[in-house]
């Protein structure tokens, strides 16, 4: 066999294995879930759940409370989400005891008001009290939004923004992970076209 029959099909299984390993790394980057994170400081834009000056779309906001969390709560929960483009919706005080609101394993469904958004990135909540409520997850619907959903199932320390924020970290890593693939199909097809200049 010619060195030349050789190198095709090693060519061909090296080609195969890098497209392989592109698909496969999208995928498992699609996975990836992280812990929320506490935040020192959050410039509040003066937003509320009602319908006012500021408040030109609105947003349903389901709030999960976890099955670990006690079982009625009296603290005082805040919220705020918003785009990579600095739109904020701030609500103020969604509990209210009255109502049974964030009971452990139930869901709680809100309709805010505020600014019209991109794709909302960021949620934090603001918890202050003694109860130690723990929320599940937080999914926020909107108009010119998908559907996103933030996962929490852990405490979250009291009078503390506590939340996530995949703005920046997904421009990055799609931006990394861009390079990374067009590097590795580009040093690809130059070794195989350097192969075939050889043989």
């Amino acid at each position: 066999m010619s060195p030349t029959m050789i190198r095709r099909p090693a060519m061909l299984f090296l080609l195969i294995i890098t497209v392989a390993s592109i698909t496969c790394g999208a995928q498992a980057s699609r996975s990836i879930v992280f812990l929320p994170q506490p935040l020192s400081s959050l410039h509040i834009i003066n937003t509320t759940l009602h319908q006012g000056q500021n408040a030109r779309c609105s947003f349903t906001v389901s709030i999960r409370t976890s099955c670990s969390s006690p079982a009625q709560t009296r603290d005082q929960i805040s919220l705020a989400f918003g785009d990579a483009y600095g739109n904020q919706v701030y609500a103020p005080r969604l509990d209210d005891p009255a109502s049974r609101a964030f009971e452990r394993c139930s869901r709680d469904t809100y309709t805010v008001y505020g600014p019209c958004t991109y794709q909302i990135c960021y949620v934090y909540l603001y918890r202050s009290g003694y109860d130690g409520w723990i929320p599940y997850d937080v999914t926020i619907y909107g108009y010119n939004s998908k559907a996103v959903t933030f996962t929490y199932n852990i405490g979250i320390p009291r009078d503390t923004w506590y939340g996530h924020n995949y703005c920046r970290s997904r421009a990055v890593k799609s931006a990394g992970n861009l390079a990374w693939n067009l590097l590795s199909i580009g040093s690809t097809m130059l070794y195989a076209i350097a192969s075939l200049f050889r043989g």
